[in-house]
Parts: structure tokens; sequence; C-alpha cells
């Protein structure tokens, strides 16, 4: 299988490039710039290597201590194509100059390609928006470069130098604002870089089964399920390889929506599942108790769950695997560019766990982005109101009760968030354009039963939505008396990605239907809130 390897110079971006590089049915790794999958010496570079991206940074290349990497290894042997820091790398070390601008190159611009016939711009029109995020341009072509496009305002924004078979942009053609990008680097990967796109959904599926049962053997497999689509879609696949040697665990600790534990449960039962339900409510509620801090929320979460899968784990005698559901970008965000001292966060689902159980770690889905892991599990036959959930938030509804949990506070919201999920499956509508170049999941809508296309269900044009409780009561009047009660926050975001987001601009019927009813059915809820912020700067979750 042909392989596209993209190194990490920090970028905020790379798993995009990943992404756009993987939906060309193009298998690609991202690796941090100093960390190969191959010895970097140039001498043993894989066959299945078609060719190497290099991504943008937040560093400058004018700084003494940014991210290097020796190109002279590479150069020649396959092609490159640099982005943004990536192009001023290469520019900087083949004897072009990169300066500071005077200003910060910033948003939209349009491209004016001046050689007609570039392999790189094929199917791409002489004028086009991309988009510009930089601080540095580079004022001097690296030697033997030829300039291919241009900007009113940035004059080298894609250069080539032929004998090298380099490419480069100063733009940043894997996000959705340009216009062409994904054209872009289509031209790269399939037709420079003659990559074959046979990385399919069913490809997978079929290798991953017999990897698995080579791996596995006849060994017995612990899975800890959270109702979540990473989780089932691990479980699907695992037990499609080792059958009954699969054991899952789902633990119900209080902090699911109102009736998922027993719904969820029921599902898996009836996917053949061998899962095991443990009520254990209480003591995450004993746990919680007196902690208002969002990190220290989490802390006891874990480790309640921890102790809980633990145990019940014992009662599986001869287990020597821990599955877990890590998907590829918690793989990449275990590895930082400055190195593991400077991790972003662990990969693992579980933390502790390995340690703790002396088990063996396996992860199906370590080499999937999320829209992967959704396509597989319906290829796999798990049913779509399953693989279409919104994400949810590991600790679950404790980190949307703001402050300290108690149980009057879970009911309030779970009751709230109940109606308003509800509601969004039921409510089908045309919604506007989104804001700031995101795109609405209309391709992904599990529940379409329309006439017309046009129209679908809120809920599965949403990437992800839920009800917060904040710590505060406000006065109100009903029947008049004199209320004082808490206020629910509404919050739903569109977001290709999940790094950046933008609020939904949900109809103000519908706003009004759900407001009303929450008020009238959920007790000790006089005011209900939607919530306008985008990401950045605010987060999706508000803990």
């Amino acid at each position: 299988m042909d392989r596209i390897i993209i190194l990490d110079f920090g970028s905020q971006v790379t798993q995009v490039i990943g992404r756009r590089v993987r939906e060309l049915n193009v298998y690609c790794e991202i690796h941090p710039f100093n960390k190969f999958p191959f010895k970097d010496d140039g001498t043993s570079i894989p066959e299945d290597i078609k060719g190497l991206i290099l991504s943008g940074s937040p560093f400058s290349v004018r700084d003494k201590n940014s991210p290097k990497v020796n190109l002279n290894n590479f150069i020649g042997k396959i092609p490159i194509l640099g982005i943004c820091y990536g192009a001023q790398l290469i520019a900087d070390t083949y004897g072009g100059m990169v300066e500071a601008s005077q200003t910060r190159e910033y948003g939209r611009a349009e491209l004016f390609v001046s050689e007609k016939g570039e392999p790189i711009f094929k199917d791409v029109p002489q004028a086009s928006i991309v988009w510009m995020s930089h601080g540095d341009t580079i004022t001097k072509l690296p030697e033997g470069a030829k300039l291919i496009a241009s900007t009113a305002s940035v004059q080298n924004a894609a250069y080539k130098i032929a004998d090298k078979n380099i490419y480069a942009f100063q733009y940043h053609p894997e996000v959705f604002h340009s216009e062409y990008g994904g054209t872009m680097l289509r031209n790269f990967v399939i037709g420079i870089c003659c990559c074959k796109n046979d990385w399919t959904t069913e490809s997978f599926i079929e290798t991953t089964v017999l990897q698995l049962r080579e791996k596995l053997g006849k060994d017995e497999v612990i899975l800890g399920l959270s109702g979540g689509v990473d989780s089932s879609v691990a479980a699907v696949l695992l037990h499609r390889a080792i059958g009954q040697n699969l054991h899952c665990i789902f633990v119900d600790n209080g902090l699911l929506r109102k009736n998922e534990f027993e719904e969820v449960l029921e599902q898996y039962k009836g996917m053949g599942l061998n899962v095991r339900g443990v009520r254990a409510a209480d003591r995450f509620m004993e746990a919680l108790h007196g902690i208002s801090d969002p990190e220290g929320k989490r802390k006891a979460i874990g480790k309640t769950f921890i102790d809980v899968f633990d145990s019940e784990a014992q009662k599986i005698t001869n287990a020597k695997w821990l599955a877990q559901g890590t998907i590829y970008p918690d793989v990449i965000e275990s590895s930082s560019v400055k190195g593991p001292s400077a991790t972003i966060k662990s990969h693992h689902n579980v933390g502790g766990l390995p340690e703790k159980m002396n088990l063996k770690i396996v992860e199906p889905l370590r080499s999937l982005f999320k829209d992967e892991v959704r396509r597989t599990g319906i290829a796999l036959g798990i049913k779509k109101e399953l693989i279409s959930r919104h994400p949810f938030p590991g600790p679950g509804l404790g980190i949307r009760v703001l402050g300290e949990v108690s149980k009057e506070k879970l009911n309030i919201l779970k009751e709230a968030d109940h109606i308003f999920i509800s509601n969004l499956r039921s409510y089908m509508t045309e919604l506007p354009p989104a804001s700031n170049g995101l795109s609405y999941n209309t391709n992904n809508s599990a529940n379409n039963t329309s006439d017309s296309k046009n129209l679908i269900p809120l809920y599965d044009a949403i990437w992800q939505a839920g009800t917060i409780l904040l710590p505060v009561r406000s006065v109100g009047v009903m029947g008049d008396e004199r209320t004082y009660e808490y206020t629910i926050a509404l919050r739903a975001v569109v977001s290709n990605d999940g790094m950046t987001a933008d609020w939904v601009h949900l109809p103000y019927d519908f706003l009004a239907k759900v407001s009303n009813e929450i008020i009238n059915k959920v007790k000790g809820v006089n005011r209900v809130c939607y919530d306008i912020s985008s990401k950045p700067p605010a987060t999706i979750e508000w803990e």
C-alpha cells in the first residue's frame, strides 16, 4: 500500500493535511519532524513511501531554535511538497531568503497561477481563493526555483524546483477556505507522487481483521465500552476477528444522558457483543462530592472508572489484552514536535489501566480519523443512529454541570438535555449557510426520511450539541409566584474536524419551542440561554 509521509512542524492544521490525503483513498502518516518512521539518512526510504509533505508551523525559520530537517536525504528520491513553513524552510535551506512581513498575512487571498500547464495546478482555474496564515514571507526564491503563482500581496506564493521534484505553497491548500486546495493536493499525491488510491474502508476492515486474528489468537480481550462511536466500532471489529473471546464492560457512571445506559446496552446486545453492564453511579457521586474544579472532577471521574473497571475485569480470567478505542488524532497528539516532555496528552483512553492490570494493549482504530471510524462502523453494519451520535465528553455530564455535581443538578440537566436532543432529532429543516467557511454535516444524515434532499434533522446537521447547567440562579415568575431557579445554556456547534467550530444558527421557532418545553417540564429551571460563542476563542465544552 502506497504511503505519503507528513512531517509535522507544529501546525494546528497538520491533521487536516492528513485527512485531505486520506479522502483521496491514499494512506498517509503524520510524524514529528524529528521522529521518522524509517532511517533519516536517506539510504533506506521504503518503496511504499511515495511522497513527503512538510507542514506549517508556529515557528519562524529565522529563529535559531526553529525545527529543521535535513532535506538532502530526500531530495531527488521522492517528491516533496512544502506548505507555509515547509515552503519557507525549503527556501531558507537552498539559497532563498525569508523575511518578516510588515504585517501578518492572514485570511483569504486571490491566487493567480502564472505558469499554465503546471501539473500541480491541473484543473485549477487561473484565479482562485486560498488561505494565508504567516508572519514571514519568501522574498527570494531558492536556487533553481521557478515562480508558478502569486497573490496581490505575496509575490512568491507558490514555486517549484523542477530538478529536485519540489513544490512549495506559501498558503494552506488543506483548509476548506482554499477553494481548489483539495485539487492541488490530489495533483501532488495522485499525479506527481503516482499513489494508487486503494486505501478504502473495505480494505481496512479486511486487513485489520486478519491482523487481529494473527495477533490475538485465542487470547481473551477486555474492552471498556462508553456508548460512543470509537469504542463501539472497535468492539464490532474485534468481535468479527475473535468472537466471544472479546469481553466488553459498559459502566454506568451516572453521568450519561437520560436512559442512555439502558438503551445503548440493549443496542450492544442486539449486535451480538459479549457485554456486561455495571451500575456504579453511587461510587462516582461519592467521588465527586465537594469537588467543583473542572480538572479535579475529571481526575475523580477517571480514577473511579479505573477502580470500577479493574474490579469487573478481574472477574474475567485469563485475559491478556486490553482493547481501547484510540484513534489517530489521539496518537498524533501524544507526540509533540518538541519531544516527549511537551506531549499534549496521553493517547490512551483509559489512563492508568494498562499498568494496573498488567495487560497488553490492542488498538484496532489507531490509524483512523474520526470520519473514517464512522465509515468503518457503517461498513461493519452498525446501526446509523449509533454511528451518527454526536461526540460526548469522557467525563459525561459531570463537566456540563458547572461547579460541584449533585444528584439534583444531574437530574435537572438530564431532563433538559433529553428535551433538547429529542427536538433536534425530530425537527426537519433547511439550514442557512454556515459562517467562517465551515460546512454543515448534511452528508452524514443517518435519519433523513424527508422527500426533500434539502431537509434534514437538525441533529444530523450538527457536529455536537448539549445542555449546560449554570451554577447560578435567577429570579423568575411562574404561576404568579416568584421563582429563584437554575439557568440552562444550550450549545450547538458545526465543525469539520472539531479543531475549530462555529455556533449553529438554530431557527428561532425551534429555540422558542425548546425553551418553553424545558421551563414548563423541568422543575428547577426558569431561564434558558443559547451559547453563540465560536471556537476559538471559546471551547465546545464549557469545562
